[in-house]
């Protein structure tokens, strides 16, 4: 079965929604996190009137609309793509994937796009609480856009409040608030949303610093450093939060995405978390069954991924071969035998699909079990997995462990994030306390830091994406539809041309932003804000 699938545009087509996503990425959270802390300095304006927080607010809300731009031109290109990349993937979950994009369309992007033009262009025209009030709302509408994004993402990693109707063979949604509300759903938002918090921080203070490192504006790079080092040690704090019940929601529904993350082939008791380490070159993607976990060197916490994954230092945290071979001692079904009950739940999907015209009794009888909910979570649950069936015991084998994501990658991606971040806590905590104490401007080693942590701060937030989104491939939604099937059935060629001119545009924007960028942060703030 594997044979006759078209490798070159899978390959194609994923890539150019990774392209377009990173792409995206690299401009939402800076919105995400800005637009609060530009509300924030609006609020002391109005509340003190001084005219040097209005100073403050004008010149980051304009950094903000020029990162909203841009962001909201990959963002649409981005949901184009679901029809033309992968248009199976949106016939089969249309109806509830649709759902959440559709609400963020017509009350998060409007709200949106109807502040932002008070928030802009009504400095004067209109009362200062009601221009507050704007810059709110648009703050509040950004992150509103995200939450539906996000919903959607949680709910491919995680289907929940849908049943499949086998006479469409589409999934249908049966509770909306079991897909908005769902522990992966309420994860995802806090976590993101948070991560987009302390990326925009570390944007102001690195900037604040830079100006302080020039010796320009003192007193608008101190009450930047103020604002953004508070609010970036309460959003590390929350992501620490969030990131913790993250990880037990993956050690739930994704296994095979917490093994990855931490290059765990046999499942442990009492499993340390490596803190560091370096994977060894008999280590290498892809798995088969030979592979071993080989750490050039590695630096563990004892018990820690048992406690982290189920808070349970004794709990037992499943590797990669007892996820793909089994483990009968813990009741871990092998990917083998949920290749088979997928493959026989496909083939009852055909047997209906014939029956339905020409055989009403055996329709009947193959309908009652796409009901039976026993039937369902015994076949049904696996049924992606049928796309790797082979009547072959070997090559079936080999197709189970093309189930498994790059270790490589999520583990290295994983390390990064977590270390960055800790990095990124330490950092706000010693700049506010430097402040605090007069000293800042004297520090110039701790200046040129938070300067050149910017752009880590990027890398730290496209590094959980990728562990986000490679750590459950092949799945588009998890154990249900794998990449090669979601794909729509159109040429390799237009789609390999697309993303090279996709590349183009966007490297083109990124470059127009970054110059935008810096030739507004090197003329600096106003006097008076105008």
């Amino acid at each position: 079965m594997l044979e006759s699938i078209d490798l070159t545009l899978i390959n194609w087509s994923r890539a150019q929604f990774a392209l377009t996503a990173m792409f995206h990425w690299l401009f939402v959270p800076l919105t995400l996190g800005l637009g609060f802390m530009v509300a924030f300095m609006e609020t002391i304006y109005v509340k003190t009137g001084d005219p040097e927080w209005k100073k403050l607010t004008k010149f980051w809300m304009k950094l903000f609309g020029i990162n909203f731009a841009i962001g909201v031109a990959t963002g649409i290109i981005l949901e184009f793509e679901f029809g033309t990349n992968w248009s199976n993937y949106s016939w089969f979950v249309g109806d509830i994937f649709g759902a959440p994009l559709a609400i963020e369309g017509i009350m998060a992007f409007f709200m949106e796009s109807t502040f932002i033009a008070v928030m802009f262009f009504g400095w004067g025209k209109v009362s200062k609480k009601f221009h507050l009030t704007a810059t709110w709302l648009t703050a509040i509408g950004a992150n509103l856009s995200a939450l539906w994004i996000l919903v959607a993402n949680a709910w491919m990693q995680n289907p929940k409040g849908m049943q499949f109707n086998p006479d469409t063979a589409r999934n249908e949604m049966i509770s909306f608030w079991n897909i908005l509300f769902s522990e992966s759903a309420v994860n995802k938002f806090l976590h993101t949303t948070t991560s987009g918090f302390v990326l925009a921080a570390l944007f102001v203070m690195g900037i604040s610093c830079w100006f302080l490192l020039k010796k320009r504006h003192i007193l608008f790079a101190k009450r930047s450093i103020i604002i953004s080092s508070v609010f970036g040690i309460i959003a590390s704090l929350m992501l620490i939060g969030t990131g913790d019940s993250s990880a037990r929601d993956v050690a739930t529904t994704q296994p095979m995405k917490l093994a990855a993350m931490e290059a765990l082939y046999t499942g442990k008791t009492q499993a340390p978390l490596i803190a560091i380490g370096l994977i060894g070159d008999s280590n290498d993607d892809p798995v088969t069954p030979e592979s071993e976990e080989d750490f050039l060197f590695k630096i563990e916490i004892p018990n820690m991924l048992s406690y982290m994954a189920f808070l349970n230092v004794d709990a037992f945290v499943p590797g990669i071969k007892d996820l793909v071979l089994g483990n009968e001692a813990h009741g871990i079904m092998p990917y083998n035998e949920k290749i088979k009950r997928g493959y026989e739940a496909q083939q009852a999907l055909k047997a209906l699909k014939k029956a339905q015209k020409s055989d009403p009794e055996t329709y009947k009888l193959i309908r009652a079990q796409f009901e039976d909910q026993q039937w369902i979570n015994n076949y049904f649950k696996y049924f992606g997995y049928g796309n790797y069936y082979d009547p072959d015991p070997e090559q079936l084998e080999k197709n189970a462990f093309k189930l498994v994501p790059s270790v490589s990658l999520s583990f290295y991606a994983f390390h990064i994030m977590v270390g960055l971040g800790m990095h990124f806590l330490a950092l706000f905590i010693v700049v506010l306390w430097l402040t605090f104490k007069n000293k800042i401007e004297t520090k110039r080693f701790i200046l040129w830091t938070a300067v050149w942590t910017i752009p880590l701060a990027y890398i730290a937030s496209q590094s959980g994406w990728i562990v986000a989104e490679v750590g459950r491939q092949p799945w588009v939604i998890q154990d249900l539809m794998p990449a090669m099937s979601a794909v729509s059935q159109i040429d390799s060629s237009s789609v390999m041309i697309t993303f090279w001119l996709f590349a183009i545009t966007f490297v083109a924007l990124a470059i127009a932003e970054v110059r935008i960028m810096v030739k507004q942060i090197n003329i600096g703030p106003k006097e008076g804000g105008d």
